[in-house]
């Protein structure tokens, strides 16, 4: 295990705005990024914080409006509802756990905004009022089926309200393709790949942190989901392309863009490497730990089918079919995913010592 670094005392598990900032300067200062979990039960949320105290790392665990919808109950469409009850099962029950995570929502395209990252941010303005901190403290705006004019217009509009609540907003300049949670992308190769233009034009419109501070997922090739090797071309040397070209444009310091890695799954250690030398201090995980997850359990099923099923009028075994039986080997079986994130990532060792 890497080195812990130090950072400021904590003195409760859901970071701080000042933490969450902490935490995305040094993961930029000294080349690593931190792990982005999407969830959307507290089975896969636990396996989280399991997966992160085993591995030493802090992180950030978040939330897409799919992933919302769940957490409010299937049958009913409540996504403000659900995150926020993630937010709140987060809370208390990562009080147990000896790490510090940021929490954060993904994903929401411009028809879900006012019903999901909205309600959510009039949430946390509420409690900023009262003398807390902001309940996210982080939310994405997916600007990336709108013309890029547009996206950054909304940017602008959402962008002085994460500063007032001192939150930091994500934004997406470009497309990644394949499909999450039902935002789903195709057209020409081309579209994959963020220019230097469309950041410059991210910067005229955003600034460099005066506004408000905000991260970028620039694309370079992402596609969500899974995909054959070969079918993608990632480069993540266009990252150093923007990156460089921004700092000479505007006198800055290299790496002026704080970056995302969205639809990660597949890539290469290497590549990955890449990005985070490229400025990348959040890489979003998904696919793969949802696999890890049903993967363990359609295991589990096939080893104890007969105590699982009443077999042949047989009355089965209930300590096997108990849903916690299944459901503690799912959640250890993601955990060990979640290590293998933070190891790739450079984020194992680096958390807030208690």
């Amino acid at each position: 295990m890497a080195n812990p670094t130090v950072f400021r005392r904590s003195t409760m598990p859901i970071a701080t705005p000042e933490q969450y900032a902490e935490m995305l300067d040094t993961a930029k200062a000294k080349g690593f990024a931190f792990p982005a979990f999407n969830v959307s039960s507290s089975q896969t949320l636990n396996a989280v914080l399991q997966g992160l105290t085993e591995a030493g790392s802090d992180g950030i665990i978040q939330v897409t409006t799919g992933g919302a919808d769940y957490f409010a109950g299937h049958t009913v469409k409540a996504r403000a509802a659900g995150a926020l009850a993630f937010a709140r099962f987060a809370h208390e029950v990562a009080k147990s756990y000896p790490i510090t995570v940021a929490l954060h929502t993904d994903h929401c395209p411009k028809p879900a905004l006012a019903d999901f990252v909205f309600p959510l941010i009039e949430a946390s303005e509420a409690e900023v009022k009262a003398g807390r901190n902001p309940i996210f403290q982080s939310h994405m705006w997916d600007g990336s089926a709108v013309p890029l004019d547009e996206n950054l217009e909304i940017a602008k509009e959402i962008l002085p309200r994460m500063k007032a609540i001192n939150a930091i907003l994500e934004v997406e300049i470009g497309v990644v393709g394949g499909e999450e949670d039902g935002v789903k992308h195709e057209g020409s190769n081309e579209a994959l790949y963020t220019t230097l233009d469309d950041a410059v034009e991210t910067v005229e419109a955003l600034g460099l942190g005066e506004q408000g501070r905000y991260m970028a997922a620039l694309t370079f090739g992402n596609v969500h989901g899974v995909y054959a090797p070969g079918n993608v071309k990632l480069r993540p040397a266009l990252l150093k392309e923007i990156q460089d070209g921004l700092a000479a444009k505007y006198g800055t310091g290299e790496k002026p863009l704080d970056l995302v890695f969205h639809g990660g799954s597949g890539s290469t250690d290497d590549e990955i490497a890449e990005a985070v030398r490229n400025g990348v201090v959040k890489m979003n995980i998904d696919t793969d730990t949802q696999y890890a997850f049903t993967r363990s359990i359609a295991g589990y099923m096939m080893q104890n089918y007969d105590g699982v099923l009443k077999v042949d009028g047989s009355v089965g075994n209930k300590k096997q079919y108990d849903p916690r039986a299944w459901g503690k080997i799912a959640e250890s079986a993601m955990a060990v995913r979640v290590g293998e994130s933070t190891r790739q990532l450079g984020s194992a060792g680096q958390s807030i010592t208690a």
